[in-house]
Protein backbone atom coordinates (compact mmCIF):
# COMPACT_ATOMS: atom_id res chain seq x y z
CA UNK A 1 0.00 0.00 0.00
CA UNK A 2 1.64 3.63 -1.32
CA UNK A 3 0.93 6.42 1.53
CA UNK A 4 2.10 9.81 0.37
CA UNK A 5 4.89 10.99 2.25
CA UNK A 6 3.19 14.23 3.13
CA UNK A 7 -0.07 12.26 4.55
CA UNK A 8 2.54 9.94 6.44
CA UNK A 9 4.46 13.18 7.71
CA UNK A 10 1.44 15.01 8.63
CA UNK A 11 0.04 11.75 10.79
CA UNK A 12 3.65 12.33 12.73
CA UNK A 13 3.12 15.94 12.88
CA UNK A 14 -0.25 14.99 14.79
CA UNK A 15 1.91 12.18 17.04
CA UNK A 16 5.03 13.96 18.19
CA UNK A 17 4.80 17.99 17.95
CA UNK A 18 2.69 19.28 21.16
CA UNK A 19 0.90 22.80 20.93
CA UNK A 20 3.45 24.17 23.45
CA UNK A 21 6.04 23.98 20.19
CA UNK A 22 4.14 26.57 18.64
CA UNK A 23 3.92 24.15 15.55
CA UNK A 24 0.23 24.34 13.91
CA UNK A 25 -1.27 20.85 15.13
CA UNK A 26 -3.83 18.86 12.04
CA UNK A 27 -6.76 20.49 14.46
CA UNK A 28 -5.75 24.25 15.20
CA UNK A 29 -8.68 24.47 18.01
CA UNK A 30 -8.29 21.05 19.26
CA UNK A 31 -6.08 19.77 22.34
CA UNK A 32 -4.10 17.24 21.76
CA UNK A 33 -5.15 13.36 23.37
CA UNK A 34 -3.14 10.40 22.78
CA UNK A 35 -5.61 7.61 22.61
CA UNK A 36 -3.70 4.02 24.02
CA UNK A 37 -6.18 0.70 23.83
CA UNK A 38 -7.89 -1.81 22.03
CA UNK A 39 -9.59 -1.42 19.02
CA UNK A 40 -13.31 -2.35 19.05
CA UNK A 41 -14.49 -0.83 15.48
CA UNK A 42 -13.45 0.55 12.53
CA UNK A 43 -16.10 1.97 10.18
CA UNK A 44 -15.04 4.13 7.89
CA UNK A 45 -13.68 7.12 9.27
CA UNK A 46 -15.39 6.17 12.90
CA UNK A 47 -12.62 4.44 14.92
CA UNK A 48 -13.69 3.15 18.72
CA UNK A 49 -10.63 2.40 21.24
CA UNK A 50 -11.53 0.41 24.02
CA UNK A 51 -8.91 2.05 26.63
CA UNK A 52 -6.70 0.70 29.61
CA UNK A 53 -9.44 2.10 31.96
CA UNK A 54 -12.23 0.11 30.30
CA UNK A 55 -13.88 2.88 28.90
CA UNK A 56 -15.13 2.93 25.02
CA UNK A 57 -13.21 6.64 23.20
CA UNK A 58 -15.02 7.21 19.92
CA UNK A 59 -12.43 8.94 17.14
CA UNK A 60 -13.29 10.69 13.88
CA UNK A 61 -10.56 9.75 11.90
CA UNK A 62 -9.65 11.51 8.47
CA UNK A 63 -10.99 9.89 5.31
CA UNK A 64 -7.37 10.09 4.46
CA UNK A 65 -5.88 9.05 7.90
CA UNK A 66 -2.39 6.98 7.68
CA UNK A 67 -2.19 3.17 9.08
CA UNK A 68 0.87 2.94 10.43
CA UNK A 69 2.58 -0.89 11.86
CA UNK A 70 3.97 -0.83 14.63
CA UNK A 71 6.75 -4.04 14.48
CA UNK A 72 9.64 -5.11 16.17
CA UNK A 73 12.89 -3.75 15.88
CA UNK A 74 16.69 -3.75 17.65
CA UNK A 75 19.32 -1.91 19.26
CA UNK A 76 21.43 -2.58 16.42
CA UNK A 77 19.29 -0.10 14.54
CA UNK A 78 20.10 2.78 16.59
CA UNK A 79 23.35 3.56 15.27
CA UNK A 80 25.16 7.21 14.30
CA UNK A 81 23.25 8.90 11.59
CA UNK A 82 19.58 7.21 12.70
CA UNK A 83 16.69 9.65 13.70
CA UNK A 84 14.83 8.00 16.01
CA UNK A 85 12.10 9.58 18.88
CA UNK A 86 12.33 8.28 22.54
CA UNK A 87 10.67 8.82 25.69
CA UNK A 88 12.48 9.40 28.72
CA UNK A 89 12.48 9.70 32.15
CA UNK A 90 14.76 12.24 33.85
CA UNK A 91 16.84 10.09 37.08
CA UNK A 92 18.40 11.58 40.52
CA UNK A 93 21.35 12.92 38.94
CA UNK A 94 19.66 14.09 35.76
CA UNK A 95 20.76 11.68 33.35
CA UNK A 96 17.75 10.80 31.07
CA UNK A 97 17.03 7.05 30.91
CA UNK A 98 14.76 6.10 27.50
CA UNK A 99 11.87 3.75 28.14
CA UNK A 100 11.04 3.43 24.90
CA UNK A 101 12.25 3.68 21.06
CA UNK A 102 11.12 4.30 17.71
CA UNK A 103 13.24 4.29 15.10
CA UNK A 104 12.05 6.85 11.90
CA UNK A 105 12.47 5.38 8.13
CA UNK A 106 14.80 7.96 6.49
CA UNK A 107 11.75 9.25 4.82
CA UNK A 108 10.77 11.16 7.90
CA UNK A 109 14.18 11.77 9.28
CA UNK A 110 13.87 15.03 10.98
CA UNK A 111 10.07 14.94 11.77
CA UNK A 112 9.15 16.97 15.02
CA UNK A 113 12.44 17.36 15.96
CA UNK A 114 13.13 18.97 19.50
CA UNK A 115 12.93 17.71 22.95
CA UNK A 116 9.48 18.26 24.95
CA UNK A 117 7.37 16.91 27.53
CA UNK A 118 5.16 13.82 26.87
CA UNK A 119 3.08 12.09 28.95
CA UNK A 120 4.82 8.50 30.52
CA UNK A 121 5.21 9.47 33.41
CA UNK A 122 5.57 12.53 35.46
CA UNK A 123 8.90 13.39 34.45
CA UNK A 124 8.77 12.20 31.09
CA UNK A 125 10.42 13.75 27.57
CA UNK A 126 10.17 13.24 23.93
CA UNK A 127 13.10 13.69 21.93
CA UNK A 128 13.27 13.58 18.40
CA UNK A 129 16.58 13.77 17.22
CA UNK A 130 19.47 12.35 15.01
CA UNK A 131 21.82 9.68 16.72
CA UNK A 132 25.32 11.60 16.41
CA UNK A 133 27.15 8.80 17.95
CA UNK A 134 26.35 5.55 20.36
CA UNK A 135 28.34 3.95 22.90
CA UNK A 136 27.70 0.22 24.23
CA UNK A 137 27.30 -0.70 27.47
CA UNK A 138 26.88 -4.13 29.24
CA UNK A 139 23.35 -2.82 30.06
CA UNK A 140 22.40 -1.66 27.38
CA UNK A 141 24.22 1.80 25.46
CA UNK A 142 24.10 5.92 25.83
CA UNK A 143 23.71 7.56 22.67
CA UNK A 144 23.88 11.58 21.68
CA UNK A 145 21.83 12.90 19.84
CA UNK A 146 21.26 16.30 18.56
CA UNK A 147 18.22 18.27 17.29
CA UNK A 148 18.18 21.86 16.31
CA UNK A 149 19.08 23.95 18.52
CA UNK A 150 20.52 21.86 21.31
CA UNK A 151 21.40 17.87 22.07
CA UNK A 152 21.52 15.42 24.96
CA UNK A 153 22.88 12.32 25.96
CA UNK A 154 20.27 9.62 26.59
CA UNK A 155 20.85 6.43 27.94
CA UNK A 156 19.14 3.17 26.82
CA UNK A 157 18.67 0.16 29.00
CA UNK A 158 18.80 -2.97 26.99
CA UNK A 159 15.26 -4.14 28.03
CA UNK A 160 13.52 -1.17 26.78
CA UNK A 161 10.88 -2.11 23.78
CA UNK A 162 12.95 -0.82 20.02
CA UNK A 163 10.11 -0.45 17.29
CA UNK A 164 10.27 0.70 14.18
CA UNK A 165 6.85 2.23 11.80
CA UNK A 166 6.36 1.37 8.61
CA UNK A 167 3.67 2.04 6.23
CA UNK A 168 0.32 -0.60 6.43
CA UNK A 169 -3.19 -1.13 5.22
CA UNK A 170 -6.44 0.44 6.72
CA UNK A 171 -7.62 -3.11 6.91
CA UNK A 172 -4.67 -4.57 8.94
CA UNK A 173 -6.80 -2.57 11.91
CA UNK A 174 -8.93 -5.09 13.09
CA UNK A 175 -10.72 -5.50 16.49
CA UNK A 176 -8.46 -6.33 18.87
CA UNK A 177 -5.59 -4.46 17.56
CA UNK A 178 -3.71 -2.56 20.17
CA UNK A 179 -3.36 1.15 18.98
CA UNK A 180 -1.85 4.45 19.86
CA UNK A 181 -3.76 7.20 18.15
CA UNK A 182 -3.17 10.80 18.30
CA UNK A 183 -6.06 12.93 18.01
CA UNK A 184 -7.42 16.32 19.14
CA UNK A 185 -9.98 17.52 21.23
CA UNK A 186 -12.57 19.55 19.66
CA UNK A 187 -14.81 22.24 20.93
CA UNK A 188 -17.20 20.07 21.53
CA UNK A 189 -15.62 17.17 23.07
CA UNK A 190 -14.87 14.99 20.10
CA UNK A 191 -11.66 13.49 19.04
CA UNK A 192 -10.25 14.00 15.76
CA UNK A 193 -7.42 12.16 14.47
CA UNK A 194 -5.17 11.73 11.17
CA UNK A 195 -2.90 8.39 12.12
CA UNK A 196 -3.60 4.73 13.86
CA UNK A 197 -0.38 2.76 14.95
CA UNK A 198 -1.37 -0.18 15.18
CA UNK A 199 0.95 -3.06 16.92
CA UNK A 200 1.92 -6.03 14.41
CA UNK A 201 2.92 -9.80 15.16
CA UNK A 202 2.33 -9.44 18.98
CA UNK A 203 4.42 -5.81 19.16
CA UNK A 204 2.71 -3.57 21.31
CA UNK A 205 2.85 0.06 20.95
CA UNK A 206 5.01 1.49 23.23
CA UNK A 207 5.20 4.97 22.75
Amino acid sequence: MYIHRRLVRAAFGALLIPITLGCAPVYADGTPVRVRGTVVSLDGSKLVVRAKDGKDVSVSLADNFAALAVVKSSMADIKEGTFIGTATVTQPDTTLRSVEVVVFPDSLRGTAEGHYPWDLGSSSMMTNATVANAVKAVDGQTVTVTYKGGEKKIDIPANVPVVALVPASKDDIAPGAIVFVPTERQSDGSLHGGAVLFGKDGVIPPM
